[in-house]
């Protein structure tokens, strides 16, 4: 009975580390050019959004994270113009500006580049 519990709890720590370092590892590209429309891409830095907020939900509650999630979404007309800036980059940059931390960029010629 021990040296049963003894293997479980063994393979459980394999499988829980290997999961830890694949997610690790499969963090994404460090910086990503969004789709921006008219007013050009923006070279967001995904890495460091990550390694700041710990959460991906943060962000891709509204998107999937997958490859050109914005653009299409736009093309379906599934995510309004402006709704991921307004509602997510601006208004979470504005937050942390208002707590005395440090944030992004709050204005649109900042971050979008032709």
């Amino acid at each position: 009975m021990m040296r049963n519990t003894l293997q479980i709890v063994v393979g459980l720590s394999i499988l829980f580390i290997f999961t830890a370092i694949t997610v690790a590892a499969n963090r994404g590209p460090g910086t990503i050019d969004i789709y921006g429309g008219s007013k050009g891409k923006v070279p967001f830095p995904h890495a460091q959004h990550q390694d700041r907020l710990k959460d991906c939900n943060v962000c891709h509650k509204v998107f999937p994270q997958e490859k050109e999630a914005i653009k299409k979404m736009k093309a379906k007309g599934t995510l309004k113009p402006k709704k991921v800036m307004n509602l997510q980059c601006i208004k979470c940059h504005k937050a942390e500006k208002k707590a005395g931390n440090p944030y992004g960029p709050v204005k649109c010629s900042t971050c979008h580049k032709k």
